[in-house]
């Protein structure tokens, strides 16, 4: 017998998306509005897998990038000057990072977007760093 799973919602959709982008909002106030880009991550077969929804774009809008075990997603949706009654489409840049988890190959990467979804998967396994005793130092 199947279950049903029913998540919970908002009662206000766009209050939940508002409180959701709070951080960015304030983040760079120059640069207009800069909406976070909704992800989900998990392992699988050895790799941390991050999977991005950026729809309508094409892969020349997004940009993925790692630095210092951050994975970085950003991306820009250009607004279509044509006569709206009613539009809900985000514009404008959207940015996201995640700090990748230990033993990350940033060598490894492989990124595919396909329906609008964006998929980054990092190889898992690289060697870690032993700790390293630090000699305190006596001041004199």
């Amino acid at each position: 017998m199947a279950t049903l799973t029913r998540r919970q919602r908002f009662a206000f959709p766009e209050m939940s998306d508002w409180f959701e982008n709070l951080p960015a909002r304030f983040a760079m106030p120059t640069m207009g509005d800069l909406y976070t880009v909704r992800i989900e991550a998990y392992t699988e077969d050895g790799r941390y897998v991050m999977r991005a929804e950026l729809p309508g774009m094409s892969p020349e809008d997004i940009d993925v990038f790692i630095s210092d075990g951050v994975l970085t997603v950003q991306a820009e949706r250009t607004e279509k000057e044509v006569a709206k009654d009613h539009s809900e489409i985000r514009y404008g840049a959207m940015s996201r990072s995640v700090t990748l988890p230990p033993g990350a190959d940033e060598d490894d990467v492989k990124a595919d977007y396909t329906d609008g979804m964006l998929t980054v998967s990092v190889g898992l396994g690289a060697e870690k760093a032993e700790a390293k005793h630090v000699e305190i130092q006596h001041g004199n």
